[in-house]
């Protein structure tokens, strides 16, 4: 894992992006605006590692996936949390999106409090599916801290633990060549 401060100026752009386009535009599970400016601060922050440019909000639904790299279709996963992550923390991702073009997920976590990213990892689709936790619609997902809740759509979970190991910016782009 490795971590970037989030600067003002991404999450300023990020919500100029959730006012002015509509990013939820799935079948389900849209996400609220403030998980989907948490999701494209992670986006931003990636492009701008990958060199990918500014992201295209006018262009509706993206396929599935937020930038190519040498071919290949990375989709990006942030997920807003108030603490660091741990290897044992989950990253999840609804059942509509494993049809998508995406080739590769990179997961990060955004804390909120102190405004960092980290990577916490990637992984192929392909692995992805064979080594995800699946819960069908309607599932009771337990948390560590005792609370629960629903799920509204099939949901896979896979451990940070599980994902491929990244330490730096460069070695992260050295692994998706």
């Amino acid at each position: 894992m490795f971590k970037f401060k989030v600067d003002n100026q991404v999450i300023k752009r990020a919500k100029e992006l959730v006012s002015k386009f509509n990013f939820g535009q799935r079948q389900t599970a849209n996400g609220t605006k403030e998980q989907q400016v948490v999701g494209l601060i992670g986006e931003i922050m990636i492009r701008d590692l990958f060199n990918a440019g500014d992201i295209e909000g006018d262009n509706g639904f993206d396929g599935g996936y937020d930038l190519e790299y040498f071919g290949k279709f990375i989709d990006v996963k942030t997920m807003g949390r108030t603490t660091d992550p741990k290897p044992d923390f989950v990253n999840n991702l609804i059942e509509l999106q494993i049809n998508h073009k995406a080739d590769y997920f990179i997961f990060n976590s955004l804390n909120k409090k102190s405004k960092e990213l980290t990577v916490c990892g990637w992984i192929s689709k392909k692995d992805f599916i064979k080594l995800a936790d699946h819960f069908p619609k309607g599932s009771i997902r337990k948390r560590k801290d005792g609370t629960s809740f629903k799920t509204f759509s099939g949901l896979y979970e896979l451990k940070n633990k599980d994902l491929k190991t990244t330490n730096s910016p460069q070695q992260l782009l050295k692994q998706l060549l």
